[in-house]
């Protein structure tokens, strides 16, 4: 923008930093991609890298934290700068075919996730009430559709995944405490070791490519535009401080699960295979109160996912499509209930818990991120698109490093899982 001196000036230099108190009501997206990466394939990947590889993997957090906020960061400053949510802007910049392309892809990813979501809710119903998983799944499959049909969509999903990502961290953390705490020492030194044992590199990916996925941050720029963000707030710390909200809370209860199978699975050479396998397993440590401690670890879980990842999968499908992506639209809401009948279809089929579907959809978002990423790579690096505003040269490197990490993680899983 111009000053009356005629010195041309870069947006946002003169914006100030807004209170802590402030910061906090204005938070909101990067919790509700909590919730979605949060499902029970996250739950299930993290307690098999703990339960089969100890602490050896533990620094996997450490390019998690960076490509989190790298992705979130970089998606929302897009948003400012080209004035659009990511899709929109690739559909602008890159035409048609390019927004069909990553709009289908992720939209792939995202219902391979609703299957999986829908076992986790049921196996949460199960351990806490008892009930079979199909009957559990289908009653929380009838509170989502109501959250779902309901107005103001958006803050109901809000709260009740704010509230699940407590309920989570609470009962993961009670059954880390109860047993009894990581070897702090193992923990530092699987910390920096950087080391990928023999076998681990698929679920090493799988893990990442949930934790940190570029869809979340996509999907975020949709959700800014719900919550009214405008591009003061990509300079007065809003942005930055929900992106970091989101990658701590994923931190917080990815670790804490790790850490489970560390400390309880792997010394007895114990390994699951699904995520309600893990309270049986701490029955001997807990006693009757880890069915109900993990019950509510997944219902939270499998809920917040189920309720918010399959309205992503909409939105932007409906984005690369050219359509609306408004959540109280007729299409998003249509759109949704096609994707949990067809989902539930799939599932009640498999008769048990839909461990391959969870797994096919780790590999489905790992392949969605390079696809997704890079058309993001390629808007940031545009000098058109940052125009007016300072140039994002960290921003620049951090997301190039990330997304070349992405790939070689992608093309090193893929090529473990197909060939060998």
């Amino acid at each position: 923008m111009e000053e009356n001196t005629g010195v041309v000036t870069e947006y946002g230099a003169d914006i100030k930093r807004l209170p802590l108190s402030q910061l906090l009501k204005r938070i909101g997206p990067g919790l509700v991609a909590t919730g979605i990466v949060i499902g029970p394939g996250a739950v299930t990947t993290a307690a098999m890298l703990g339960a089969d590889y100890g602490y050896a993997l533990i620094w996997l957090i450490i390019p998690i934290i960076f490509m989190g906020i790298t992705f979130m960061m970089t998606t929302n400053r897009l948003a400012i700068t080209t004035g659009m949510p990511t899709i929109h802007a690739i559909r602008t910049y890159y035409g048609k075919l390019a927004s069909y392309v990553v709009g289908i892809a992720v939209f792939l990813s995202c219902l391979f996730f609703t299957m999986g979501n829908i076992s986790g809710t049921g196996a949460g119903m199960n351990l806490i009430f008892g009930i079979d998983w199909k009957i559990g799944s289908l009653v929380m499959i009838a509170v989502v559709l109501y959250c779902y049909f309901a107005k103001n969509v958006y803050s109901k999903v809000e709260k009740i995944i704010t509230l699940c990502i407590l309920v989570m961290i609470l009962s993961f953390y009670i059954t880390l405490i109860g047993t009894g705490g990581p070897d702090w020492f193992s923990f530092g030194k699987g910390l920096v070791s950087f080391q990928v044992p023999e076998g681990s590199l698929s679920t090493a990916l799988a893990f990442i490519s949930t934790n940190a996925s570029v869809t979340a941050g996509i999907y975020a720029t949709y959700l800014g535009k719900e919550k009214k963000w405008n591009k003061d707030d990509l300079f007065n710390g809003v942005m930055f401080t929900d992106a970091l909200v989101h990658v701590i809370s994923v931190v917080l209860i990815s670790s804490s699960i790790i850490l489970v199978g560390a400390i309880v699975l792997h010394p007895q050479g114990l390994s699951i295979k699904t995520p309600a396998q893990l309270a049986e397993l701490l029955v001997p440590i807990m006693g009757s109160a880890a069915r109900y401690i993990m019950g509510l670890a997944l219902l939270g879980a499998g809920f917040s996912s189920l309720l918010a990842n399959t309205q992503r999968g909409m939105v932007l499908l409906g984005a690369g499509l050219d359509r609306s992506v408004a959540l109280e639209s007729k299409f998003i809401r249509i759109g949704c209930l096609i994707c949990l009948l067809f989902a539930m279809c799939v599932c009640y089929s498999f008769n048990g818990s839909p461990t391959q579907l969870i797994f096919l959809a780790n590999i489905a978002t790992s392949i969605a991120t390079p696809v997704g990423g890079l058309f993001v790579l390629l808007l940031l690096w545009r000098e058109d698109v940052n125009k007016g505003y300072k140039k994002p040269t960290v921003l620049r490197i951090c997301m190039t490093i990330s997304y070349i990490f992405a790939l070689i993680m992608t093309a090193s899983g893929l090529y473990t899982i197909l060939f060998k």
